[in-house]
């Protein structure tokens, strides 16, 4: 009796990849995971370890222990350059964000081909290099030349200094950061818009419930991952802002724009060359965003989503 034909036998390895989800899943995600530990995990790990060093880049490091550490501490102009920084931030976070939410809920409201137009003009200023901006800014709000101080003085408003003035300059480099994110953070916001069950605000119409409850109750809340995402990314890299300012003022004028970063660019190429200092600058500023980070997503639950319940 002639034996039936066996299928070829699987590889074992094979099967077992195909079958487990958790190894399919790191396969998926092992370039990116290797980009991500050359570029930044080791990168960061060294930074570090510089940190504890006097190195010029030009002799020897040598190992100084935390002396980096108690130098920048007792820096003034460290001090100073994370004030202005947090000022910064304290100017474009909260605006940048309830600008986002009312672009967003505008966008829902309008129709959709007006809302995909609408969409295409608020991303394109995100799409422009961060420098153009600047550039763009710096001509309008120039005091001389300026078009700003002309529609000024147009309706009877006295020249600005803008940029130039001490007590405005950081919150118009806040300005010109908001005009560029606050569209593109608006397109994020209207994607988590779309996730919410319209049958919920139809139940709220049922019950009375006019416009700013509906938006207090139900948009906010279920908004929630989103703003998270968007809140985090805002806060690290408003704590980052650079080339805006190197463009616009130079950490000027008078010094009222020359946060962190300048600090630590400083350390390096400008008022010696210190890659110690720097680098315990860069550690210190990343704890700091650590720390925001892990604030931020306890605080607003970024674990949880109140559309859970209604799935």
């Amino acid at each position: 009796m002639q034996q039936a034909s066996k299928a070829p036998p699987r590889s074992s390895l094979l099967d077992f990849v195909t079958n487990n989800q958790v190894v399919l899943g790191y396969l998926f995600i092992l370039p990116s995971l290797i980009g991500f530990i050359l570029f930044y995990a080791y990168p960061a790990i060294r930074a570090v370890g510089i940190s504890f060093l006097e190195w010029n880049l030009l002799s020897d490091p040598e190992f100084v222990g935390l002396a980096n550490y108690e130098e920048i501490f007792a820096d003034e102009r460290f001090w100073r350059s994370l004030r202005i920084t947090l000022w910064y931030v304290a100017w474009n976070i909260p605006l940048q964000t309830a600008l986002a939410i009312f672009f967003a809920v505008m966008l829902d409201k309008f129709s959709t081909a007006l809302s995909t137009i609408m969409r295409s003009v608020m991303i394109l200023p995100w799409l422009m290099p961060n420098v153009i901006v600047a550039l763009l800014w710096l001509w309008i709000l120039d005091p001389s030349i300026g078009i700003a101080n002309v529609l000024l003085n147009t309706v009877g408003i006295p020249q600005q200094d803008f940029l130039g003035n001490p007590d405005q300059a950081i919150g118009w480099i806040a300005a010109i950061n908001i005009w560029r994110h606050a569209g593109y953070n608006a397109i994020l916001v209207y994607a988590g818009l779309k996730t919410i069950p319209k049958s919920l605000y139809s139940a709220a119409d049922i019950d009375g419930a006019n416009g700013w409850t509906k938006f207090w109750r139900i948009t906010l809340p279920l908004l929630r991952p989103v703003l998270v995402f968007v809140l985090v990314t805002s806060v690290i890299g408003s704590f980052q802002v650079f080339d805006t300012i190197a463009v616009t003022t130079d950490g000027g004028p008078a010094g009222a724009t020359r946060v962190i970063m300048f600090y630590i660019i400083d350390q390096v190429f400008n008022r010696r060359i210190s890659m110690g200092t720097a680098t315990a600058a860069s550690v210190v500023l990343f704890t700091i965003l650590i720390s925001v980070t892990i604030i931020q997503m306890r605080f607003l639950q970024a674990d949880q989503s109140d559309l859970a319940d209604y799935s």
